[in-house]
């Protein structure tokens, strides 16, 4: 037993807040490497809205898992929002989001962000996000000095990012964010969750960064990566129908809330470009009317049913 030194301040307090759908192994592994952290967990609040429910993974999982099962879906926004909210219930201090289908690389993850927080002095901070097919690369881009890059090297040798990070897959945000600026927005089911939160984040002025010395891994999204004009704009098309539905609607929703119109201009070009491109002209069509439908506040309401 370790004894703290006489004024030392108690060791930071951390739930994992999870969701999950219908990816039993994926969810063993996340599971297995929550509870491998040399960081302690006091528990992973997990909401589970899938089909069948994830039981049997659970019971068989090590560690504190406080399991919520919801027999809606709630897409990533509500579930996350369902589970931020346990995990605070706990009296942790801090909170760890997690998606099914990324897992911490190593058992120090949790540790070194923790470390990274206090020396930074962190409300928000977020290790890299692996891609699981390369781990040499990472699945979403960043952009440094007007370059897009996802080469992990380049990103490990600069360290620490200030004003950078990704979210929900591996950042570690202390509990009283949420008071300041609510949960992820359950309006948004799906695609664009994370970037209505980043802007709140930002406009509150909390500080925030990324740890480049750890990973998360990730499924990559480079397929639905659309660079356009030689990189300068990437439009990204999602694959599926409602995923794209979702994502058009929520870009469009959003650039109206934030009134950003670099956004907006980035958007109007790029996606009728590439679609006039690749002379899909039914793609185009769906795009303008959900568009179109997100910049008047239209299409949101209950998911289709699973």
């Amino acid at each position: 037993m370790t004894t703290r030194t006489e004024g030392a301040a108690p060791p930071a307090t951390v739930a994992v807040a999870a969701v999950t759908y219908d990816r039993p192994a994926e969810l063993a592994l996340l599971l297995h490497k929550l509870a491998a952290q040399s960081a302690p967990i006091r528990t992973v609040a997990l909401v589970d809205s899938g089909t069948t429910p994830a039981t049997a993974v659970v019971d068989a999982a090590k560690g504190s898992i406080n399991y919520l099962r919801s027999e809606a879906n709630l897409g990533g926004a509500g579930g996350f929002a369902f589970a931020i909210l346990a995990a605070i219930a706990s009296g942790a201090q801090w909170i760890w989001l997690m998606d099914d289908d990324g897992h911490p690389e190593d058992e120090r993850c949790l540790a070194a962000l923790l470390d990274a927080a206090r020396e930074h002095d962190l409300d928000i901070v977020s290790p890299l996000v692996a891609a699981t097919s390369d781990p040499t690369r990472l699945s979403f881009n960043f952009r440094i000095n007007g370059l897009l890059t996802n080469d992990r090297a380049t990103l490990e040798a600069r360290g620490y990012l200030p004003d950078m990070v990704h979210f929900f897959n591996g950042a570690l945000i202390r509990a009283e964010v949420f008071s300041t600026i609510g949960l992820p927005d359950m309006k948004y089911f799906i695609r664009g969750d994370e970037v209505d939160f980043l802007a709140r984040v930002r406009k509150a002025g909390l500080r925030y960064g990324t740890l480049t010395s750890v990973a998360v891994r990730h499924p990559a999204t480079w397929s639905e990566m659309k660079p356009i004009f030689g990189g300068f704009l990437t439009p990204v098309i999602p694959e599926g129908d409602f995923k794209r539905f979702s994502y058009f609607r929520n870009r469009a929703h959003l650039a109206r809330k934030h009134r950003n119109l670099r956004w907006f201009g980035a958007d109007v070009i790029g996606f009728p470009y590439y679609f006039l491109t690749q002379r899909d002209l039914p793609g185009l069509r769906a795009w303008f009317s959900a568009y179109a439908g997100g910049l008047r506040g239209r299409g949101f309401g209950p998911p289709p049913s699973s």
